[in-house]
């Protein structure tokens, strides 16, 4: 129940933030919040915080080729002429 407290926290938190205007930090702040849950979902839903040490490896090779895939989708994007 206190994952679930926390998630509907968090969601709120989302709700409100979005009405505030913080100019560029308003995706930064939704993208931290995410991120936080996303981290709970991970480690209590998916049980990725008492698993063994391959399930946390796979969970962390998938997360360095998204890292990848967003580097070199950035790579392309900044490097286009016509900004």
């Amino acid at each position: 129940t206190t994952v679930l407290i926390a998630l509907l926290a968090l969601t709120a938190t989302t709700c409100a933030v979005s009405f505030i205007d913080m100019g560029k930090m308003n995706a930064v702040v939704a993208v931290a919040i995410a991120f936080a849950k996303a981290w709970l979902v991970a480690l209590i839903f998916m049980h990725l915080r008492y698993s063994r040490h391959l399930m946390q490896i796979v969970v962390v090779a998938g997360l360095f080729w998204l890292g990848i895939l967003i580097a070199l989708t950035m790579s392309d994007y900044l490097t286009r002429g016509w900004q």
